[in-house]
């Protein structure tokens, strides 16, 4: 989900240059490698880099076409109007977390990650009752923007633009958690070459702007 509206305008851009036309369905990206390792028919996957790996382990997307396309960092996010955390440090970080009644986190590699980091600091039992995963599909914005959280860490890119939200900002270099997103050709592509040809454009240095857009960086 976190490449929806990426895609959706870098497809347009490749598509205007003279590349492959391409429909690009956004679903969770758990979702999306169960479907192509149970063999749903698509042309190209682009998930995040480890979950890309997986797949061409089993087999199920040719791993000479796995291209890294864009590399998203994480985000911190308050309700609008509410008191902006300080975000300087990893230790302010961590006092925020601490400070903050509920924290929402994503179902994507970000979520492991930041569970990673509360459990080195050594406070994830004591957050337990205070961490809510964003349901399948739910970005965890909304989940500020209606209270249901009142810290949300997600990536930057699926936080740009929400209502309801203020972005307080990344994460600062000690801490920063970054997903690699991958593009594939999966092994029962009907258009192999054309998805190659897309990949190529997707992954092009020409796309770096619209990216930085999107708040992510060329990978």
């Amino acid at each position: 989900m976190a490449t929806r509206a990426l895609l959706a305008e870098l497809g347009g851009a490749c598509a205007a240059q003279g590349a492959p036309t391409a429909r690009f369905e956004s679903v969770g990206g758990v979702d999306a490698a169960r479907r192509v390792a149970a063999g749903e028919r698509f042309d190209v996957v682009v998930l995040a880099a480890d979950a890309v790996d997986g797949l061409a382990a089993g087999g199920h997307v040719d791993a000479t076409s796995v291209t890294p396309l864009v590399r998203s960092g994480v985000a911190v996010a308050v309700r609008a109007g509410a008191r902006r955390p300080e975000l300087s440090s990893e230790a302010a970080v961590k006092a925020a977390v601490l400070a903050a009644p509920r924290i929402g986190y994503s179902t994507g590699p970000s979520g492991t990650a930041l569970l990673k980091l509360f459990d080195r600091w050594g406070i994830a039992e004591p957050l337990r009752d205070r961490l809510v995963q964003a349901r399948p599909g739910i970005p965890v914005a909304r989940l500020v923007a209606d209270g249901e959280v009142e810290l949300g860490f997600q990536q930057l890119s699926e936080l740009l633009d929400v209502p309801g939200i203020a972005i307080v900002g990344d994460l600062p270099e000690a801490i920063r958690i970054t997903t690699v997103f991958s593009a594939a050709v999966c092994t029962n592509a009907a258009q192999p070459d054309l998805a190659r040809a897309l990949i190529a454009c997707l992954a092009a240095p020409q796309t770096a702007d619209i990216k930085r857009r999107h708040g992510m960086d060329a990978a």
